[in-house]
């Protein structure tokens, strides 16, 4: 067996019973053109290990496997897609490592080599969760060179956005702080089986050797979690608890106090960051 002598998707689904569970946040791409371009927005996968988060029925893991990657590492948590994903694996010898467990519990770097990139169409009920993660690691660079991720199309909004948008919040930040994020396409509920009630998008998201700005971590993300929690209110009120003089370190950091969070920039979080870390 080859690639080329795997069945059609519609087929494994049919001959294995598989249907998704909304339980797992499944919704099955079954348009193998579609797997492969979604592969190809991972970039030159040839010279690199890929892991892959809730692969199913398998339509992206061959996909990227087609495209030439050198290993894919695929963790599945549905015991239904194992034998599926090992026939995968056989018409692909030594290229293909399937682990069955919850992504959130399993730490994949003992089974991987750099170069390293992550592609997935995620479980919806887990991404945000897994891209946090991925984005928050306590060293930096991460493992990782590249994500190339299926969300929803409202969460690949929230990661892509700019100050003054409605999806601009802590994500978009956490994002674009340490690396540089895109839209690379968007699929209609119509590409999946079960057809979702929401369009979908990929996000291709490339890491920076460098944070864009100076700034602690952690005080960044306190800072930008308490400005956004209460977004509709000034900024001198919302980090009121930050600092007793938090209206000379807003102005300190070139922000007005009257601001709201959605207007202020990256470069500006930064700044007011390193304000309240020098306290």
């Amino acid at each position: 067996m080859s690639g080329d002598t795997l069945p059609p998707l519609r087929d494994v689904i049919a001959a294995h019973g598989l249907t998704a569970r909304k339980s797992m946040g499944q919704n099955f791409l079954l348009d193998l053109n579609l797997t492969a371009k979604i592969a190809r927005q991972a970039g030159d996968v040839s010279a690199c290990d890929v892991l892959e988060i809730g692969p199913g029925p398998g339509g992206l893991t061959r996909g990227l496997l087609e495209a030439g990657a050198r290993h894919v590492l695929a963790i599945e948590k549905d015991a239904r897609c194992l034998p599926v994903l090992a026939d995968i694996a056989a018409a692909y010898p030594d290229r293909l490592t399937v682990l069955e467990g919850d992504a959130l519990a399993i730490d994949p770097l003992a089974h991987l080599t750099p170069p390293i990139r992550v592609a997935a169409n995620l479980p919806y009920n887990v991404g945000t969760e897994l891209l946090i993660r991925w984005l928050t690691p306590p060293d930096w660079p991460p493992y990782w060179q590249s994500l190339t991720l299926m969300f929803q199309r409202e969460v690949a909004e929230r990661i892509v956005a700019t100050p003054g948008s409605k999806a601009y919040g802590r994500l978009a930040l956490l994002a674009q702080w340490r690396s540089t994020a895109r839209i690379a396409m968007s699929l209609p509920p119509g590409a999946f089986t079960p057809p979702p009630k929401v369009s979908s998008a990929v996000v291709h998201i490339e890491a920076l050797a460098e944070p864009r700005y100076p700034a602690n971590q952690k005080v960044l993300e306190r800072v930008v979690a308490k400005a956004f929690n209460q977004r509709r209110k000034m900024l001198r009120a919302a980090l009121k608890g930050l600092a007793p003089d938090i209206e000379d370190r807003l102005i300190a950091a070139g922000i007005a106090p009257t601001d709201r969070a959605e207007t202020v920039t990256l470069e500006q979080f930064c700044a007011l960051a390193r304000t309240v870390e020098a306290g």
